[in-house]
């Protein structure tokens, strides 16, 4: 006998992680290119002799500590395998078969993937000429389907951003009964101060909810711990849709340690924001159309050519991951990592 799964499946795209070449700078997948701090490879180093126990299931110390941090209640809190886990669990807590999310495109890979899996139907609105949200047209595509919007700030992979006074009159404007999930997985590069703090915008609405992840700014992608700030209600159902002991004990021990030693953290943000802007200058001085970028990334909308510009960057030993069709995302890694990009775009030259 064949088993069956479901027929809908056979359409969907699976996620496409960025590639790794022995050998090669590797500038596809956003990660910290110096991974976590010292004292906090230690403490997973530490916290490894205890993986025969399951690790607490409901986060308890992380949810504690993030609410001091955050100044928010615990109960307003939920913590998941990544701020994409929680992606998937916030469609899960808000849709039906009959329900839809909404979000930009070009934005997260995931969004799509998830909503499918979840069995919501999905409404995508395309990004503006500047690689932006169109927050005027996403509140014209709202339905009384609508259930989840996602916004990505800054937006994975354009790097752009939405500023204050847009995003405020978009949540103002949203339907009742439409929850708003502000996926802030790259907060912590953010340096225009015109770009909000999600959670500023949640404290004070019962439609927000705010990603946020230790996988980015903290180096810790590999062990899979993001969190969630939302209304009680949303955060309890968040709690109803996981998985049981998804965050694991390392992580958990990971989560804590890093928030031991926050500021060294971001300070090495900063540096990376720092070649962030003298890479992205240097490429719009070849001629690249760069947007302005307020991730650890910057994005090259080459359209048609990203996959041989991609191609092209292989060859030189760089691994960047192209979106064909759109463009190119190009991780920001160290200094001497961040040359060779350099000089594999200075040779492919960007031509209109």
């Amino acid at each position: 006998m064949t088993a069956r799964t479901r027929a809908d499946l056979e359409s969907l795209r699976g996620y496409v992680p960025g590639r790794s070449i022995p050998g090669a700078v590797k500038l596809a997948s956003n990660e910290g290119s110096t991974g976590p701090l010292p004292s906090v490879v230690a403490t997973i180093r530490d916290a490894a002799a205890g993986v025969n126990r399951y690790p607490d299931n409901g986060v308890a110390a992380l949810v504690d500590r993030l609410a001091v941090r955050l100044d928010v209640p615990p109960s307003h809190l939920a913590v998941g395998a990544g701020s994409v886990a929680l992606c998937q669990q916030l469609v899960q807590a808000t849709c039906g078969p009959t329900d839809e999310v909404l979000f930009g495109w070009r934005s997260f890979e995931a969004y799509p993937i998830i909503t499918q899996v979840v069995g919501a139907r999905q409404r995508t609105v395309p990004l503006r000429p500047d690689h932006t949200h169109d927050l005027a047209g996403m509140l014209d595509a709202i339905t009384p389907a609508t259930r989840l919007v996602f916004v990505c700030n800054p937006n994975n992979p354009t790097s752009t951003v939405v500023r204050r006074d847009e995003l405020v009159a978009f949540l103002d404007a949203v339907p009742d009964g439409v929850l708003v999930a502000l996926d802030e997985a790259y907060h912590e590069f953010v340096t225009d101060p015109a770009v909000p703090d999600g959670m500023e915008l949640y404290r004070h609405r019962d439609n927000v909810a705010v990603l946020r992840t230790f996988s980015k700014a903290y180096g810790l992608a590999g062990l899979r711990v993001g969190y969630c700030a939302a209304p009680e209600p949303v955060a309890t159902a968040l709690g109803k849709v996981s998985v049981p002991f998804s965050v694991n004990s390392l992580a958990q021990a990971a989560a804590l340690a890093s928030l031991d030693v926050e500021d060294e953290m971001l300070d090495r943000c900063r540096g990376v924001t720092v070649e962030r802007d003298r890479v992205q200058a240097e490429l719009l001085a070849m001629g690249y159309p760069v947007p302005p970028s307020q991730a650890n990334f910057v994005w090259l909308p080459l359209g048609e050519r990203a996959a041989s510009f991609a191609e092209h960057c292989l060859e030189h030993k760089v691994v960047i991951r192209p979106f064909p069709g759109d463009g190119a995302r190009i991780t920001i890694g160290d200094a001497s990592e961040n040359e060779v990009l350099l000089a594999a775009a200075r040779e492919w030259r960007f031509t209109s």
